[in-house]
Parts: C-alpha cells; structure tokens; sequence
C-alpha cells in the first residue's frame, strides 16, 4: 500500500529482534519462515533429555506478533535471491522487497563427516531433540532384551563430538540422567556398564570462554563420571565404532553432533562475499558488501574487523543486538538519514554442565557453581518467548530441582537412523 517493504528471512533471535522493533513503524514487514514457530535453541539440550518439552521451548510467530498490524509472516522456504529485481525466490511464489534482511542462523557443521553424517544425532531443531530422546529410549528398551555383554555396552554407551556450551550441557545432563533417573526406570539394568565420553579437539572445553571456565567444566564433568578426552580427533564413525587419532577405538550406537556450524545460506548471494564456515561479509552497517538494500545479521553475517577478523561470535546476544539496532538503520535510509555504525556490548557468555554446576563468564567478572545455576536459568527464563513458556519451564525445573525426576519416558514416534 505504497510503504516501505522489509522482508526478513529467518525467524530465530536476529529476525524476531528486528521485526519487534519495526513493529508499528510506518513500515510494513514480511517475515518468512519455513517454520510458523520461533525455536529457543539454548535449551534444546533438555527437550533432548526429557527435561523439558518441546513446546516450552517453541513459540507461534504469528501469536507474538499479535495486533502488530505492519507485521505479517508466511510460512515458506526462501530459495534464492534476485539481486536485479530485488526480489525473493519461494515455495510459494516471487516476493518483492524493498530491503531484504538475511536472519537464516545456522546449521551443523559435520566438517569430514559429511559422508556419513546420517550414522550421527545433531542438535540444531526440535526434530533433532527428539529423534535423540527417542532414540536414547529405543536403546534402553533394546538392551534389556540383549544378553550378550559387549553388545548391550554398544547399545548404552553415548559418544558426544565437541565440547562447546552444547555439547557439555548435553554431557552433564545425559550424566544426570544416568545417575539419578535412569536406575529407578530400569532398576534391573546396572548401568556401571553405560559410559558418556565427550571428545574435543582442542586442549580445552569451551575454547570461547575463559581458562577458569573451561577449568571447571571439566571438573563438574568429571565429577559427574563423563570421561572428558580432550586433544582427541575422531577420525570416523561407521555406526558401530568410534575410531579416534591415536588409533583407539570407542564402542557405540550412539554419536550425538555438537562439534561445529556453518551459516545456512540461500541462492543468489556473490560468492566473493561468502567466507568460510558459510557466513557472508558485511560492513559496519551490517549491509551485505557491495549491496545497497540486502542485510544480514545473527550467525550468517560475518561482521569482520581487526578485532574480529573471522567475524562476531554466533550468540542469540549478537543476533538481538544487530537486529535491533538494524530496525533503527533502516527507519533512517527509508527517512534518506545515514546510518549509524553497529557495535557490539558484549554481556557475557555462560554455560551449564548440571544442577548447581555452570561457568559464567562476564566482562569484568567470572564466577562458577550454584550462583552460575542460578544466574544461568533466570537469564533463560527471562528470554523465552511467552508467559505460559516460562510459567511451565520454571515448574518443571523446580519438580526436577527437588526431585531428580525427568518426565522422560514416552516413545511417541520411534526414531531409525538412517544406514
């Protein structure tokens, strides 16, 4: 109707941030996901291990923006941009734009397993968490109909591949379960005999964060009984056996991903300005370069600097803060103002390992243990999407505080690993 037409691809941190901030501008907006609903990745862990589910997590992209006129969304698959025409290639037909914004986020990086990337279990959707939920549960009702003592371990035993955020939180909470959920589920199993390793190529868990928040990662592991093999490259993975660089070999069924991402690109972008890990340049402004009305922000855009020379750390934090200081941009090119420049406040960055076991690390401070908990599960809290998400997440974290319990159990859909 002759206003301005923004159209963001993506609905994770980066795109609900702008989209919130242009909401009752005179500005209209078109947000296209090829999901109709916004994924709180950072809990996705617990979703995996029963300790939430999925939709504590979720949220409907039309109900939070309900009442915002200017604001519509489409569910659909973005599959190439028309630099030419400024328009947006879809499933459901060309949408014109006048100012595209790329919020796309990321997707698993499998590096040298990407032959054989279907024998593994990732993290990165709702679908992943519970194809890994179900798949955890398929194998402890297989090995109670297993006698022989070699195959049960390979059905129990947990390999996790990357020891960032994701990957120790899955560990820690997989360790949990083991000592305390588990037995009470299968009391006639013994469970000395399943073992969780977590493999890091690297010297140190969580190579973003400090030394004493890698530290006390691995202490907290540790002492839950996940055997922590750092400087390990896993070599390869036929879906019996993990066959690591020293030449050692792990028994296992099971092979959960966490080790690396990559922006999730689309067609149509200059391959000059695509770098590795799949992220493309942009400027100061957190224009795509040598483009005049394409943005991107969040995991996909690569913001490179002296400080920076590979481009802002994948966070939501960043994703939220270009977003919103993106809509800010761009009401001043539609009012023919310059732009101001982005820069990044880094508040911090944190992790969790267990109950009273997490690492925070802010930018005048650090701090470990029960105060890290806490501190790390009222910031999550706070950030979801939606009153009765955070009402139902804080209730059954405080059952799962006081009791140990996970409501874990069902097998809704079963789960087969492709071969």
């Amino acid at each position: 109707m002759g206003k301005t037409k923004v159209v963001i691809i993506g609905a994770g941190f980066g795109g609900l941030s702008i989209a919130k901030n242009l909401a009752g501008k005179n500005v209209d907006v078109l947000i296209i996901d090829k999901n109709n609903y916004h994924t709180f990745q950072p809990l996705l862990y617990q979703v995996a291990t029963g300790g939430l589910e999925p939709d504590s997590i979720a949220y409907p992209i039309r109900r939070i923006f309900r009442g915002k006129k200017n604001i519509r969304f489409r569910m659909t698959q973005a599959d190439k941009i028309n630099v030419e025409d400024s328009s947006l290639n879809t499933t459901i037909g060309k949408i014109k734009y006048d100012y595209l914004v790329i919020a796309t986020g990321s997707t698993n990086n499998f590096f040298n397993f990407e032959h054989n990337k279907n024998k593994l279990l990732s993290l990165k959707t709702i679908t992943n968490a519970l194809d890994i939920r179900s798949y955890l549960m398929q194998n402890l009702e297989t090995v109670l109909t297993t006698t022989n003592k070699s195959e049960q371990e390979e059905i129990v035993n947990i390999a996790i591949i990357g020891g960032g955020p994701a990957g120790i939180e899955m560990a820690g909470a997989l360790a949990e379960m083991k000592k305390k959920v588990l037995p009470k589920d299968f009391p006639e199993f013994n469970f000395d005999i399943m073992h969780i390793y977590l493999f890091e190529v690297a010297e140190n868990l969580l190579p973003n964060m400090s030394r004493e928040s890698s530290e006390f990662s691995l202490k907290y592991l540790t002492d839950l009984g996940v055997e922590v093999k750092l400087k390990t490259r896993v070599l390869n993975y036929d879906g019996h056996k993990i066959y690591l660089g020293d030449k050692t070999e792990f028994q296992t069924d099971t092979v959960i991903w966490t080790a690396g991402v990559q922006g999730e690109l689309i067609g149509g972008i200059n391959k000059d300005v695509i770098v590795p890990g799949n992220r493309i340049i942009v400027n100061e402004f957190n224009q795509v370069l040598n483009s005049k009305n394409i943005f991107a922000i969040g995991d996909i855009a690569a913001n490179i600097d002296d400080i920076n020379p590979k481009g802002l750390p994948m966070l939501a934090q960043v994703a939220i803060q270009q977003g919103k200081h993106l809509a800010k941009n761009l009401l001043l090119l539609i009012q023919m103002k310059e732009m101001i420049p982005f820069k990044y406040k880094n508040k911090g960055i944190m992790a969790t390992v267990g109950r009273n076991k997490a690492v925070v690390d802010l930018p005048r401070y650090k701090f470990q243990g029960r105060l890290a908990w806490f501190v790390w599960m009222f910031i999550h809290l706070i950030a979801l999407v939606g009153f009765r998400n955070k009402l139902v997440t804080f209730i059954d974290w405080a059952q799962n505080y006081l009791n140990y319990d996970r409501p874990l159990g069902i097998i809704i859909r079963k789960y087969k690993r492709e071969e």
